[in-house]
Parts: structure tokens; sequence; C-alpha cells
């Protein structure tokens, strides 16, 4: 299992590189457009849906990495207020929530993808292409915050049964 953790830990912080290089790109892109809309009367038309769907991708593609890092979104402070055995107690139940629900949106999200490939949709802005190619990626990471609740959990029985360390960045 631990193995397997490093090699997924590997896969999020390549996954997390692509959404930095990501980032770079739109930070190009949205500069080049300005400066040229600035100088020329012209631009990328297409410019600010392409950083719509930058923002989009770079929030999916660095979910799996800030999950394993600790750095979701989470209400710590309760967990601080709490005695150890019970934030433990709340972690767990809360990794198997997570797991659980990332497992009904995988299921949802290929049946959303699946069926928008099938009727044919197409998103239509100054850019027109398939609908289904924006939905690809949620099954693909809601999978992989899954795996990554069941390392977390697996961290969390081997651990000592108390409150993570990430649970005390308010203390």
């Amino acid at each position: 299992m631990t193995r397997l953790a490093v090699i997924f830990g590997r896969l999020f912080d390549a996954l997390a590189i692509a959404a930095a290089l990501t980032l770079l790109a739109m930070v190009v892109l949205v500069t080049a457009d300005i400066v040229l809309r600035n100088t020329t009367g012209g631009g990328f038309a297409w410019a600010n849906e392409i950083s719509e769907y930058a923002l989009y991708l770079m929030t999916l593609l660095t979910a799996p990495w800030l999950l394993r890092r600790g750095q979701h979104v989470r209400l710590d402070i309760i967990l601080t207020l709490v005695p150890p055995r019970v934030a433990w107690l709340m972690e767990a139940a809360g990794d198997l929530l997570g797991f659980c629900v990332c497992i009904v949106l995988v299921r949802y999200s290929v049946l959303m993808t699946t069926e928008s490939a099938r009727l044919g949709a197409i998103t239509i802005k100054n850019l027109v292409f398939p609908e289904w190619w924006l939905l690809a990626p949620l099954p693909v990471t809601f999978a992989l915050l899954a795996v990554e609740f069941v390392f977390r959990f697996d961290r969390l029985l081997k651990g000592e049964r108390t409150r993570r360390i990430e649970a005390t960045s308010v203390s």
C-alpha cells in the first residue's frame, strides 16, 4: 500500500506541475491579449474563454494533490476544539464519507460524459467543440480523489489515534 501511495503521490505532483504550467500559459495568453488590444486594437477573441477553461482544468488537476497535502477546504477549527480521540474519529468518518461521495460523483460524471458524447452536445462560444471534452476530466479527478481518500484512511489507521497535523493549522 505504501509503494502504491508513493506512485500516486508522484502522479499528483505531476498533475500539480501541469496545473502550474497551465497557469503560466494562461498568464502569458492574457498578458498578450491585453497588450495586443491596447497596442493594435485587436487581440484574441477566445482568450477569456480559454482562461475560464484553464481555471476549471487547474482546479481538477490540483484537487488530489491538495487533498494529499491536507490543504483542501476543511473546518479544522472544530477538530482543535474536540478531544484528540474524537478528532481522530471525525477524521476517519470524513475520509469514509469523502470516499463514498467521490465514488458517487465518478458514477454520475461518467454518465454525464457518456450521455453528452452520445447526444453529440457541443459547447458554442468563441470556440466550438464537443461538450464531453469539458466533462471527461471529472470522472478521472473524482476517481483519483477516491484513491487518495483510501490512502488517507490507511495512514490514519496506521498512525496515532489523534487529530491529523493539518487539523492544527488554526491553533
